[in-house]
C-alpha cells in the first residue's frame, strides 16, 4: 500500500467514521462551535489521522483570520478594475471569447 492508501484507510477507520468530504462540510460549524458533541468527536478523531484535512482546516482559519483584517467598504478603484479585468479574463477562457 501507498502511504495516500494508508493515510486514507486510517481516516476512514480510525477517524469516526467520517469521509474528508464530510468533513470539509463540517469545517464552518466546527469554527463557528456549531457542533453536536457527537460530530465534534467524529471531526476530532478525523482530525487526528487525516493530514490534508488538518491543512485545510488550517488553511481555513488563516483565511477567516485574514478576511476579518478586511476594511469594510468598497475596494479602492484601482482594485476593483483589477479584479475585472481578471475576471473578464478568466471568464473568457473558460468561454472560448477573447478578453476585453
Amino acid at each position: 500500500m501507498d502511504r495516500d492508501r494508508i493515510e486514507r484507510y486510517l481516516a476512514d477507520t480510525l477517524g469516526g467514521n467520517l469521509t474528508c468530504r464530510e468533513f470539509v462540510e463540517l469545517v464552518t460549524d466546527y469554527l463557528d462551535e456549531a457542533l453536536t458533541f457527537g460530530r465534534w468527536v467524529q471531526f476530532q478523531l478525523h482530525l487526528g489521522v487525516c493530514p490534508g484535512c488538518r491543512r485545510y482546516l488550517n488553511q481555513m482559519k488563516v483565511t477567516v483570520r485574514r478576511l476579518g483584517d478586511l476594511r469594510p467598504g468598497p475596494p479602492p478603484e484601482p482594485v476593483r478594475r483589477e479584479l475585472r479585468q481578471r475576471f473578464q479574463a478568466w471568464a473568457a477562457t473558460r468561454s472560448g471569447e477573447p478578453a476585453r
